[in-house]
């Protein structure tokens, strides 16, 4: 099964990656653009084809290591 695990800060942490980006982007002549929030999109593929376990397993992988939980906020896709 194949799962995307999309990671970003939490609100209220500050992104000064975000804020690099804004600042480029209206350098590049887009005004309009506001607040910038990055993230990161881990893709993984994982051996087990029931949906609720892949999901806890994947669970806990963001907890012990793909997502600091004191600063970052997660999500999980589940694709087939």
């Amino acid at each position: 099964m194949k799962a995307k695990v999309h990671v970003s800060l939490k609100s209220g942490v500050l992104d000064p990656q975000g804020k690099a980006i804004a600042n480029a982007l209206h350098t590049l002549g887009f005004p309009n653009v506001g607040d910038v929030r990055q993230g990161k999109l881990i893709e993984l593929q994982i051996a087990e084809t029931d949906p609720a376990k892949a999901r806890a397993a994947i669970e806990e992988m963001c907890k012990k290591l793909l997502a600091n939980p004191v600063m970052e906020s997660y999500s999980i896709e589940l694709v087939g």
